[in-house]
């Protein structure tokens, strides 16, 4: 099974300082830059998601502005990572990151990122995704709360494998 490791929107906004700042999204990235480096050890391909407001005054991830820009320390470790920017939660919709899939000839991804309950979710949920094998890394992702992330992680239980960062790091060769 091939695999890719989507990290989504982990972005400026949503950190102290930005416009939106998030519960947890220090030790969600920290896990993220975890699973950034396991890919790259496992010849893992990672794509880099990127929500960006375009047009409207928008509450944050303006088009060209600092808080919609990728977070440096993830942009850091993924340099060389596509980048798909996106409009909608889900980050398959009006977007080329299928035709990126097809072309890495992927079927499992490995999902991360911000915010669980909206733009994970929604991916991890989309139409398009169910062409996948699809994994949620939990401790890899932020939301506005600590309750909305779990009630969030729970929904998708039902519906994608879920897993922590050290059970994936540790229990997965690729």
């Amino acid at each position: 099974m091939a695999t890719a490791l989507i990290v989504i929107d982990v972005q400026n906004d949503y950190f102290t300082g930005g416009k939106f700042p998030l519960w947890n999204p220090e030790a969600a990235e920290a896990n993220c830059l975890r699973l950034i480096g396991w890919a790259k050890s496992a010849s893992v391909p990672v794509v880099l998601v990127q929500h960006v407001v375009e047009g409207t005054p928008a509450p944050f991830f303006a088009a060209g502005s600092v808080g919609a820009e990728i977070h440096g320390l993830i942009r850091s470790v993924a340099a060389d990572a596509p980048v798909i920017v996106k409009t909608f939660a889900d980050s398959f919709e009006k977007t080329d990151l299928q035709a990126t899939l097809e072309k890495m000839g992927v079927d499992r991804l490995v999902i991360c990122g911000m915010m669980t309950h909206n733009c994970v979710t929604h991916t991890a949920i989309s139409k398009a995704a169910e062409a996948y094998d699809v994994t949620v890394v939990g401790d890899a992702c932020a939301t506005v709360s600590e309750i909305i992330h779990i009630l969030a992680l729970h929904a998708l239980s039902t519906r994608v494998k879920l897993i922590e960062t050290d059970e994936l790091i540790t229990k997965d060769p690729q």
